[in-house]
């Protein structure tokens, strides 16, 4: 986060700095505006938030919020619908990691291009053990 604020601070924004936390408290509480001023209020309400919430609890709020494609398709349950349509539980690994390649750019990326980054992120949950 560190270096991407530094770049930002230079001119030079070349990628964003939010954790999954600092994500979830903008989009339920702040704007999505870039500022200051707005970073600052994230950053206060953050420890708060994991306080009472809890990581795994951030993260099911988050996955619920965050927006997947176009068209307002806001959290998982309407991502697989519209992506596969399935029920999010009903979906298979493959799929809901192709749906996780596409989060940093949803309105970029489809889930059926993600060939590449799906794997990547298959791999990792291997090695957490899922």
């Amino acid at each position: 986060m560190e270096k991407a604020a530094r770049q930002d601070l230079e001119g030079k924004r070349l990628r964003g700095a939010s954790t999954i936390d600092q994500q979830l408290v903008k989009n339920l509480f702040l704007t999505t505006s870039r500022s200051i001023v707005r970073k600052a209020t994230e950053a206060t309400i953050v420890p708060l938030a994991e306080a009472i919430l809890g990581k795994q609890r951030i993260l099911e709020l988050y996955l619920n919020v965050v927006e997947w494609g176009p068209d307002g398709i806001y959290g998982a349950q309407a991502a697989a619908e519209y992506w596969y349509h399935e029920p999010a539980a009903r979906i298979n690994r493959d799929q809901g990691a192709r749906l996780a390649a596409i989060l940093p750019a949803p309105h970029r990326r489809r889930p059926q291009s993600m060939t590449q980054y799906s794997g990547i992120i298959l791999g990792r949950m291997r090695q957490a053990g899922w």
